[in-house]
């Protein structure tokens, strides 16, 4: 099982970069995306093997995994437990607030339905 160029790139330039994105590396089995969730409960696996580098970091990405500048740079605080979705029960008790201030952090696609 030789791991594509594309999968190795990731896993070592770019996973560093991904706050709670951790690298487990079983020989001989092809690489996989397990999601966890707060309790370590296995939520889903995504097999990378086929995927291009760019594919794997646009995943992460779309999953909530918060990509630093460089390895060392500090993680937001709101972006401590990502991609944990923060459940309804964490939010503070508050209405959505509706006058237009969305943290510029997110995207159209990636802004939590609240």
């Amino acid at each position: 099982t030789g791991h594509s160029p594309q999968v190795k790139a990731f896993v070592t330039q770019d996973i560093p970069l991904y706050h709670n994105l951790e690298m487990k590396h079983l020989p001989g089995a092809d690489p996989e995306l397990v999601l966890l969730s707060l309790q370590y409960e296995e939520l889903e696996r995504i097999p990378l093997s086929d995927m291009t580098r760019e594919e794997i970091n646009q995943l992460v990405q779309e999953l909530g995994f918060y990509r630093k500048e460089t390895p060392d740079a500090p993680v937001p605080e709101e972006f401590q437990f990502a991609p944990a979705k923060p459940l309804p029960v964490l939010l503070p008790p508050q209405a959505p607030t509706t006058d237009g201030k969305i943290p510029p952090k997110w995207g159209k696609e990636e802004r939590p339905d609240l």
